[in-house]
């Protein structure tokens, strides 16, 4: 019987195995199908037509990695244990998602059918695998919920997840690099939580993102489309939430049972989230769909500030990474109250950052102008 580590490594390689060599022959494919994205519109950053189909192989290799290395011959002592319930719903769920997102990258799929697909596979893990937030840990005073909040919270929390992964994928190496530091995280975690499942799901999305990033950074080869950032976003939810409610193992450390909690599980989806619910207020307060495309996202402000695609994702990256290890280092020392507090107001001054990068490159650029004029009239 292999140990647990060898599990997540094994798992971990395969996936990031199959996405490197089975990508090129997708490109390929995708050419010759004519399944690609062209330069156009004003919101779209690329000057060039790229593949948009890379989600089929990121969604093929995390489940064939964790169908190959799932450790059924330990399964049933975690169940036991508590751990994440009835794996196949994750799978059924996923499936489904998965072809929602094909469609919409192929032919397109309105807005309200993407949606009320998410409302269907969000309570199929909800309401059938119990994959739900049950309290709140202790946050403003909140501990257990009531099961009509809890599922509601559920389902909620879900659909912003999946959206929030869908609507940042407009930057070369943006939403595979944002999961990438996520999952391996939260991979991290389960396993000092004694967590095999979740672990295994985490380093398998983990191995797909790492070798998806050989292709997607910048200048990407390939996109993951809708597919793929539908699959990621419904995959961290299901991480995130059960990160949340899991109960540590009793050989866990001090310091890791202080981890467990909505304000860590939260930063692993700080950029995600963070930019989805600005550029949702700021789309209400103009009164136009929440859905709707524009160049007001947090990533387009950094690009429009005078940073290229590489520059504008690694800073992305590291803001990512410095809120999350913010938010574990505030919980291990505060109440969980006081951690929100800190992390919250850090998150939301991190969020004027790209707007004032951009508000000062248009100064210097209207200021260079208004010189350049000055010296042509005395000329």
């Amino acid at each position: 019987m292999l140990t647990p580590m060898i599990y997540l490594i094994l798992a971990g390689i395969t996936a990031f195995c199959v996405v490197l060599f089975a990508t090129p022959s997708l490109i390929k494919v995708a050419f010759l199908k004519r399944l690609f994205d062209e330069p156009g519109e004003a919101r779209k950053l690329h000057k060039r037509v790229v593949p948009t189909i890379g989600g089929i192989i990121i969604f093929a290799a995390t489940l064939f990695a964790c169908a190959l290395w799932f450790p059924y011959d330990i399964i049933s002592k975690e169940y036991m244990a508590g751990g994440v319930r009835l794996f196949q719903f994750v799978v059924a769920a996923l499936i489904m998602m998965f072809f929602v997102g094909v469609k919409d990258d192929i032919i397109g799929t309105a807005p309200i059918k993407k949606l009320a697909a998410q409302i269907i596979v969000s309570m199929i893990l909800v309401l059938m695998a119990e994959t739900r937030l049950r309290s709140m840990h202790g946050l403003f005073g909140i501990n257990d919920i009531p099961l009509w909040a809890s599922i509601f919270l559920s389902l909620f929390a879900m659909i912003v997840i999946v959206n929030s992964y869908n609507l940042i994928d407009g930057v070369d190496g943006l939403a595979a690099g944002v999961g990438l530091i996520s999952s391996s995280a939260l991979g991290a975690m389960f396993v000092l939580s004694g967590h095999l499942v979740p672990a295994i799901l985490a380093f398998s999305l983990a191995g797909s993102l790492a070798a998806f990033l050989v292709f997607n950074f910048s200048p990407a080869k390939i996109f993951m489309g809708d597919s793929g950032s539908l699959s990621i976003g419904l995959i961290m939810s299901i991480l995130v939430i059960t990160f949340i409610e899991m109960k540590p193992a009793a050989q866990s450390a001090v310091w890791v049972n202080q981890l467990v909690n909505p304000v860590v599980g939260m930063a692993f989806l700080a950029y995600p989230l963070t930019d989805t619910l600005r550029i949702f207020g700021y789309r209400a307060m103009r009164g136009v769909s929440p859905f709707s495309a524009d160049r007001n996202h947090l990533h387009h402000l950094l690009i429009d500030s005078g940073m290229s695609h590489a520059k504008t994702v690694i800073w992305i990256y590291i803001a990512n990474t410095f809120v999350i290890a913010l938010a574990g280092i505030t919980s291990i020392y505060f109440n969980i109250t006081v951690s929100f507090i800190i992390t919250g107001g850090t998150v939301v001054l991190l969020t004027f950052v790209p707007w004032l990068l951009k508000r000062s490159a248009m100064k210097k650029n209207t200021g260079g102008g208004k010189t350049r004029h000055i010296n042509e009239v005395a000329a």
